[in-house]
C-alpha cells in the first residue's frame, strides 16, 4: 500500500513486523484471528489522512513476525508486553491502543497492566469482563459439551488439528470465514464446527463473489501470508486462554481507569452486542457505539463509521 511504512522492531524477545502510517499522536491497532497488520489497511489510511501516526503491526504468529512454537508464549501477560515493548522500540511514551477480536481481548488486560502507557482504548466486538469463577476450556466444556468437536475454541486446543483443516485450503477457507453481514450465521457455522463436529469450514458454503467481504487482491495478501508462515502461532493464542484466565485471575483490580470507546457490531453472531452493556460496572468512563448492518469483521466491513467513529473519540489528540 502508498504511504504504508514497513519495518522490524525486536520487542520481548521476538521480531515484529510494524506497518506504520502518518504522523502525529501514535494510535497502535492490534489484530485478531485469522488476520494480520493488513485487517487495518483502511484505518491507517484515514487516521494518517487525519493527523495521527497509525501503527499495525503483524502480532506474535502472524505475517512477518516470529511465531514461537510453545503456546504459553501466547499468554495474555506476554502479548502485552510485546505492545509495552512495541511502545519502547518506537519512543512512544503512551499510545491510543484499538483492539478487535483477539486483540480486542488483549487491549482490555493492557489497559489494567500499562495503564500509564494507555492515552485510551478501543475495542471492536469483543467485551470485556473481569475472568469467570472457572478456567475458560472447563466453562466452555460446561457449554459445549466435553468433546473438542462443541465448539471451534476446545477444537483449536488440539495442536495439528486446526491448522491440518485451515492450510489444506487457506485462501478459500480465509473467504468462506471473513464474510459481510449478509452472510453473518457462517460464523456461528464455524464457530459450532458445522453443527455436528465435523470441522469449522466444512459446513460453509463458498460464497459466490457478489457475497465476498474480500477482493481477490485481499485474498493474496492473508493468503499468501499464512502460506509462508503456517498457522500454529495463530491457534496457539487459542492453546494459551486457560493462561490468560491465571493471569487476569492474578490481577488485583478489574476496574479499567483509562477512557475507552467499545464498538459492536450488530450481526456478530459470536461476540454480541448486547455483551457489551455489562462493561459500565468495570469501566466507568465507557462510550459504546453500535454498527448495523455489520457482521464480526468491522474494520473491513464498515471502516467509514470504524474510521468516523475513531476520529471523532481521538479529535482532541490530534496535533
Amino acid at each position: 500500500m502508498a504511504d504504508v511504512r514497513h519495518h522490524f522492531v525486536q520487542t520481548n524477545g521476538i521480531r515484529m513486523h510494524v506497518a506504520e502510517a502518518g504522523e502525529g499522536f501514535p494510535v497502535v491497532m492490534v489484530h485478531g484471528w485469522p488476520e494480520l497488520w493488513y485487517s487495518w489497511r483502511h484505518q491507517l489510511k484515514a487516521l494518517s489522512e487525519a493527523g495521527f501516526r497509525a501503527i499495525a503491526p503483524d502480532m506474535r504468529g502472524y505475517g512477518d513476525t516470529d511465531a514461537p512454537p510453545d503456546p504459553a508464549q501466547y499468554r495474555t501477560s506476554v502479548i502485552c508486553a510485546d505492545i509495552a515493548g512495541l511502545l519502547d522500540a518506537l519512543e512512544i511514551e503512551k499510545a491510543v491502543i484499538v483492539g478487535h477480536d483477539w486483540g480486542g481481548y488483549h487491549i482490555w488486560q493492557f489497559g489494567l497492566r500499562y495503564p500509564d502507557r494507555t492515552e485510551r482504548l478501543v475495542g471492536l466486538n469483543t467485551p470485556y469482563s473481569p475472568p469467570t469463577p472457572i478456567p475458560s476450556t472447563q466453562a466452555l466444556h460446561a457449554a459445549f459439551g466435553e468433546g473438542d468437536r462443541g465448539y471451534y475454541m476446545l477444537y483449536n486446543q488440539k495442536p495439528g488439528q486446526p491448522e491440518a483443516e485451515f492450510e489444506a485450503d487457506i485462501r478459500g477457507n480465509i473467504a468462506k470465514v471473513m464474510h459481510p453481514y449478509t452472510r453473518a450465521q457462517d460464523l456461528w457455522t464455524m464457530a459450532t464446527l458445522g453443527g455436528d463436529g465435523s470441522g469449522m469450514y466444512t459446513r460453509i458454503p463458498t460464497p459466490p463473489a457478489d457475497q465476498m467481504l474480500l477482493t481477490e487482491a485481499d485474498l493474496d495478501v492473508y493468503a499468501k501470508a499464512f502460506e509462508r508462515s503456517g498457522s500454529r502461532g495463530a491457534f496457539n493464542w487459542y492453546r494459551a486462554i486457560d493462561l490468560n484466565w491465571e493471569d487476569a485471575r492474578a490481577l488485583p483490580d478489574p476496574v479499567i481507569r483509562v477512557p475507552a470507546m467499545m464498538i459492536t457490531a450488530e450481526n456478530d453472531l459470536i461476540l454480541r452486542p448486547e455483551a457489551a452493556e455489562p462493561m459500565r460496572q468495570w469501566i466507568p468512563n465507557l462510550r459504546i457505539e453500535h454498527i448495523k448492518k455489520c457482521a464480526h469483521w468491522t474494520q473491513q466491513e464498515r471502516p467509514e463509521e470504524v474510521n468516523r467513529l475513531l476520529i471523532d473519540f481521538l479529535g482532541d489528540l490530534r496535533g
